[in-house]
C-alpha cells in the first residue's frame, strides 16, 4: 500500500465535517498548508489536533518554552515537516540561532533552564510519562513548576498527534518553508 492513499483535500474535496475548520486554518495562515490538507481526511483528527494545539497554546508556557516542547518532540519523531514549521516559529520569536541549531541537532541548549525542559519532555516520551523522580526533580530545580510538568505532557501528546498524521501521511513543506527544511542524523 502506498502513502498515495491519502487524499491532499482542496476545499472542493475535503470531508464536510472537515470543511469549516480547513477553512479556518486557510483564513488564519492565508494558504492551506499541506498537512492540514492531508490530515482533512479524517476530519476528527484534524480538528483534534487543532484543538489541542489551541489548548497547548493557552499554557503557562511560554512562547520559546512551548517550541522547545515541540522541536523536542518533532526531532525525536523524526518530522521533516514539524521541525521546518516550528524552526521557523522559533525564528519569528527572535530565538538565538544557537538555541535552534541545539533543537533541531537534538544536543544540550545553551539555556540551563530551557535545557532542563528539554530533557523532561525527552523523559516524560521515553519513560511514557513515568518519569524517574531524579529526573522530575530536575526539572523543577532549574525553575519549572509543577504545573508545567503536566503543560508538557499537553504538547507531547498535541505534537505526536501531528508528527504521527504527518509521517503517516507523508506531508511534505510548503515552499515557504524550504529555507528550515530538516533530516534527521543518520
Amino acid at each position: 500500500m502506498s502513502r498515495g492513499v491519502f487524499t491532499a483535500h482542496t476545499p472542493d474535496t475535503v470531508p464536510a465535517a472537515a470543511r469549516a475548520t480547513m477553512a479556518g486554518v486557510h483564513r488564519k495562515l492565508g494558504h492551506l498548508p499541506a498537512a492540514v490538507a492531508l490530515m482533512a481526511e479524517s476530519p476528527e483528527l484534524l480538528k483534534g489536533f487543532l484543538t489541542a494545539n489551541a489548548v497547548f497554546e493557552a499554557t503557562d508556557l511560554d512562547p520559546v518554552a512551548r517550541e522547545v516542547v515541540v522541536l523536542t518532540v518533532a526531532t525525536r519523531n523524526e518530522c521533516h515537516l514539524c521541525v521546518a514549521m516550528h524552526t521557523a516559529t522559533l525564528t519569528r520569536h527572535d530565538a538565538p540561532p544557537e538555541l535552534v541549531a541545539a533543537l533541531r541537532a537534538g544536543n544540550d541548549l545553551p539555556d540551563r533552564r530551557l535545557d532542563a525542559l528539554r530533557r523532561f519532555t525527552l523523559a516524560v516520551l521515553d519513560h511514557r510519562g513515568a518519569v524517574p523522580d531524579d529526573e522530575l526533580d530536575a526539572f523543577l530545580a532549574a525553575g519549572w513548576l509543577p504545573r508545567h510538568a503536566l503543560d508538557v505532557v499537553l504538547g507531547v501528546g498535541t505534537y505526536t498527534i501531528s508528527t504521527f498524521a504527518n509521517r503517516l501521511t507523508d506531508a511534505q513543506l510548503d515552499p515557504p518553508l524550504a529555507a528550515y527544511a530538516w533530516e534527521p542524523a543518520a
